[in-house]
């Protein structure tokens, strides 16, 4: 019982449990585990419901990432532009439209093969069972025989049911996707164009003059390593196309230069696009050569010189700028392809890098370390 004689600030010591007289501190009550538990379940089923409605709104919120990573890209290219003089809206509409006529390019070279191969498809599917069926009849430790191919889902026929309903999946697919590829250009073309104001509003939404800092900070160091990142990448992984092409050409396969557009293409998704180039051009070297060893020449050559560069020549043209931790973006990939397909694979590595970046500017040791005033 507390001595009420006491005066008023020497209660409220007492009553904050500090007894003056026998210099005890009592200690502070504690929350109860339940309680701990109860939050972070709490924590735990707001992530799982983000998840699913991130999952569930994935034709909305694909195009509209894609747009908000490609303006982060094109971002230094924006200031350059707008730095001689160029309105913003005008910049955003030169930049979107070199993007899409980049990507009408694309698409025009690879209409023609890709008809091709879909008219094409039951006869190369039956020149591949007729050309690997003896391949795996001479590996006695597989246990696969001719008689494998004749009956089941391995059959002829199954295999060529299952090729139409792929192309008629694809097929239903183009609706959606023009309908996405328009939402993209205009949120590309607005993000692009009001990007400064969104900046600001950004850095202003922050009280303290310290967290606008770290917010403007946190904002050129995402746009300069995003836009490093993929302008020294495209030019690496354009070398790449080029040796992927006089492979291709060298190694006997049809339509080298569309090999090389894969290949370009293909490797700006971490480990699964190196993974299914590799895959194809060893089935196609199969499908062409006779002999295992010739079949299998082009994806081995192919597969050498993208190590090579992604051991040799990456690292040394970025230096220590720009770090990535292979983990996160094998993890960050296996993850947003389950989420969002083909386009959570190609949004992975930016997202992971944007990621990265904010937890690098966020250290405290970073942050000690550099004094400078972001400009």
């Amino acid at each position: 019982m507390h001595d009420m004689s006491a005066k008023p600030s020497e209660r409220r010591l007492l009553r904050g449990g500090i007894d003056i007289e026998k210099g005890l501190v009592e200690d502070a009550p504690r929350r109860p585990g339940l309680g701990i538990a109860a939050d972070w379940a709490i924590i735990g089923i707001f992530f799982i419901m983000s998840m699913g409605i991130v999952y569930l709104m994935a034709p909305i919120l694909i195009p509209l990432c894609l747009a908000v990573v490609t303006g982060l890209i094109f971002g230094v290219a924006a200031e350059k532009l707008t730095e001689f003089g160029i309105p913003p809206l005008p910049t955003a509409l030169l930049l979107a439209g070199a993007f899409g006529f980049g990507l009408f390019l694309i698409a025009g070279v690879l209409a023609d093969p890709i008809s091709q191969l879909a008219s094409n498809a039951p006869d190369l599917v039956r020149g591949a069972y007729d050309r690997i069926t003896p391949m795996f009849s001479r590996l006695g430790w597989l246990s696969i025989h001719p008689e494998t191919f004749q009956s089941g889902q391995m059959s002829m026929e199954k295999v060529l049911e299952n090729t139409g309903s792929i192309l008629g999946i694809v097929s239903s697919s183009l609706t959606p996707a023009l309908l996405q590829g328009m939402i993209f250009f205009a949120a590309l073309v607005l993000f692009l164009s009001a990007r400064l104001k969104l900046r600001q509003m950004i850095i202003m939404a922050f009280p303290r003059r310290s967290q606008r800092l770290t917010t403007i900070r946190i904002m050129n160091a995402i746009d300069s390593a995003l836009g490093y990142y993929f302008a020294t990448a495209a030019l690496v992984y354009c070398g790449l196309g080029v040796v992927t092409t006089l492979i291709t050409w060298g190694g006997g396969l049809a339509m080298p230069a569309l090999w090389g557009l894969f290949a370009f293409l293909s490797s700006f998704v971490p480990f699964l696009g190196v993974t299914l180039m590799t895959i194809a051009l060893a089935t196609a070297g199969l499908l062409t050569h006779e002999t295992v060893m010739m079949g299998l020449l082009p994806a081995l050559a192919f597969f050498v010189v993208h190590l090579a560069m992604e051991n040799l020549v990456m690292p040394a043209v970025m230096g220590k700028r720009l770090e990535v931790n292979a983990f996160i973006i094998f993890t960050a990939i296996i993850f947003w392809t389950w989420m969002w397909g083909a386009a959570g694979a190609m949004l992975a590595l930016p997202l992971s890098i944007i990621g990265m970046t904010i937890a690098d500017e966020l250290r405290p040791a970073k942050r000690k370390a550099k004094r400078t005033l972001p400009g």
